[in-house]
């Protein structure tokens, strides 16, 4: 049939998945080649959209300068969220390495125009949000196509949305919805490192799965694929 996969496709599409990383680590020297660079941008910008509206940009950063503010933002914004724990999670939050924003080759800052196409978007009126979500959409298909040319990715939650929009001169009515790094790394850890570090572990499957109503973890109906699931059969 058109359009479909053979198995070494869906191994590749599987494995990009299970072995993409929050990289914040490992960052080499080596830099990302434009021809590269724009496929990953590429990927993310055929991203579904709510209403075909496309709401997202891409602001890529390189300067050092800028980078450095941004980095002063993340370490101010790192201390003050240190607070809301006490030790010994306090020292081990401190201690990880949460962010590669100068060790990276390229930031990469993705946000939010609700503006797009005027004010009326097909599928927004019910849930605005939905503007937001078709962001982070892209920015999967970004962190997926990166992975799969050998790039580490690493999101920087850690930072003032206030701080960006000064530094990288954003809109007022445009949001960032995500602060990224890129760069080639020496590694792919095998586990991500909050569950290597024993600060929280991956839940299982089982776990996260309801059937037909919230918090209905058993019916007939559901039964094998119930069974497959409790079982942690490896569908890859």
């Amino acid at each position: 049939m058109n359009g479909e996969f053979s198995e070494e496709e869906k191994n590749g599409f599987y494995k990009a998945i299970f072995s993409r990383r929050d990289v914040r680590a490992h960052f080499t020297a080596e830099p990302i080649d434009d021809r590269t660079l724009s496929k990953i941008l590429n990927a993310a910008h055929h991203a579904p959209s709510v209403g075909f509206s496309q709401p997202w940009n891409f602001i890529l950063i390189k300067d050092i300068e800028a980078r450095k503010k941004i980095k002063s933002s993340f370490d101010a914004e790192r201390k003050r969220s240190s607070e809301l724990v006490e030790d010994p999670k306090r020292t081990k939050y401190l201690s990880f390495k949460l962010e590669g924003i100068l060790d990276s080759a390229v930031n990469i800052c993705v946000t939010y125009d609700p503006s797009k196409f005027g004010p009326f978007v097909i599928g927004k009126s019910s849930i605005p949000e939905t503007g937001i979500y078709s962001v982070c959409c892209a920015i999967q298909n970004l962190w997926l196509a990166a992975r799969a040319e050998g790039i580490g990715m690493g999101w920087v939650s850690i930072l003032s949305n206030d701080d960006l929009k000064k530094v990288l001169e954003i809109p007022e009515h445009v949001i960032p919805v995500a602060y990224l790094c890129l760069g080639y790394v020496s590694e792919f850890a095998q586990k991500p490192d909050l569950e290597t570090s024993g600060w929280l572990s991956r839940l299982d499957l089982k776990d996260v799965v309801f059937y037909e109503k919230w918090n209905k973890n058993n019916d007939p109906s559901w039964q094998t694929i119930h069974q497959m699931i409790v079982s942690n059969l490896d569908y890859a």
